[in-house]
């Protein structure tokens, strides 16, 4: 798979920080990208466009994160999401992992980060 191919949400309620990460995945070739503003969004988008990989954040209006990456995963246990929190990491970060997430990044994340984990998808490591 090319990073081109790949299919992407991502998921956080800052505008700012969804927009910032949406333009630097459009940099690298992606062309086909979801965006989510809460955690209900999430759960809605990814049951609608099944992306490749879900960058989403733990602190969320409506459905939390944690609550989005546990439903996803009972309707597609296949899923690979990509947690992200800038509070409270040591809890949040057994949640998410204990929740079936693929990997959790300290906020803010770098673009080396998002990089790498798309490269990671396409090389089927994620």
């Amino acid at each position: 798979m090319n990073i081109e191919d790949i299919k992407v949400m991502v998921c956080d309620d800052s505008m700012f920080a969804r927009k910032s990460m949406v333009m630097f995945i459009t940099s690298l070739g992606v062309k086909q990208i979801i965006e989510a503003a809460d955690g209900q969004q999430a759960i809605d988008k990814y049951a609608e466009n099944k992306p490749d990989v879900v960058f989403m954040d733990i602190v969320m209006p409506v459905v939390t994160g944690i609550d989005a990456l546990i439903k996803i995963k009972e309707t597609d246990p296949a899923a690979r999401v990509i947690m992200a929190s800038s509070i409270g990491t040591q809890q949040y970060l057994k949640s998410a992992i204990k929740a079936g997430a693929a990997d959790f990044l300290q906020k803010p994340i770098t673009n080396d980060q998002v990089k790498q984990i798309l490269e990671n998808v396409c090389k089927g490591v994620i």
